[in-house]
């Protein structure tokens, strides 16, 4: 059985090659070969991936930290265009506690000191499905550093309806009397979106989720459980 990890595509070289990297860290752990795809900005397409590994019971991975639009519709029809008959596509990574204790260790790593307001910095969605498990995330997290988390994007406000952008919240917490405030990145990779949070005016601003023992085992279990779990001829949306 082959696994494929789809992530978003970005044009950050730091961001490709992490992917890369969580791929190989998979790929070690699981002790198979784990390949990956894309499903905006750059290529290979799931479809295309899909497509050689027709005859080849697959399980697909989304490197997607909630299930928006990409992971409800647009690789169920990258699936479903590949004419793939043996692909099983697992939940995306989040939400999950194993993301929550990952922010908390990005955080400890960057400075972060109890009693520090936190803040959560997404990417962006408008899908509101997605918005409640990044509210999940941000409850769990929030049970984590002791207090209540604020949820901010990374993405210009008036693309990702819902939350207002990082500099806004990080704004709004200080004028709300916070001594320092720290941002917890809750994205996976380097790139435009990660230094957008590092000019957000906050005191500490954590590194990407990326390679967090979190992350990798998450992504592991994931397939894992699929392969166990999942006929090899269902494709599960999760």
């Amino acid at each position: 059985m082959g696994t494929l990890l789809v992530a978003h595509g970005t044009r950050s070289e730091h961001g490709v090659a992490m992917i890369g990297d969580l791929a190989e860290a998979m790929s070690a752990r699981l002790s198979e070969t784990v390949r990956v795809a894309f499903v905006d900005v750059l290529g290979p397409t799931p479809a295309e991936v899909l497509t050689e590994l027709d005859h080849e019971p697959t399980v697909v991975v989304p490197a997607f930290l909630s299930s928006g639009f990409h992971v409800r519709h647009d690789l169920p029809r990258e699936v479903a265009g590949s004419g793939h008959r043996s692909a099983t596509v697992t939940p995306a990574l989040g939400p999950s506690p194993e993301l929550a204790r990952a922010m908390l260790g990005r955080l400890q790593g960057a400075g972060w000191q109890r009693g520090d307001a936190v803040v959560m910095a997404a990417a962006g969605t408008r899908d509101p499905h997605a918005q409640g498990e990044l509210r999940r995330t941000a409850a769990a997290l929030s049970a984590l550093v002791g207090s209540r988390v604020a949820i901010a994007f990374a993405a210009p406000s008036q693309q990702s309806e819902g939350y207002p952008s990082v500099s806004e919240v990080v704004a709004r917490v200080r004028s709300d009397g916070a001594r320092s405030v720290a941002v917890a990145s809750y994205l996976l990779a380097e790139g435009l979106f990660q230094q957008r949070l590092r000019d957000s005016g906050a005191d500490v601003v954590a590194a990407p989720l990326g390679l967090h023992p979190s992350v990798v085992r998450l992504a592991c279990l994931r397939r894992s459980h699929a392969g166990l779990a999942a006929p090899a001829t269902a494709v599960s949306r999760g």
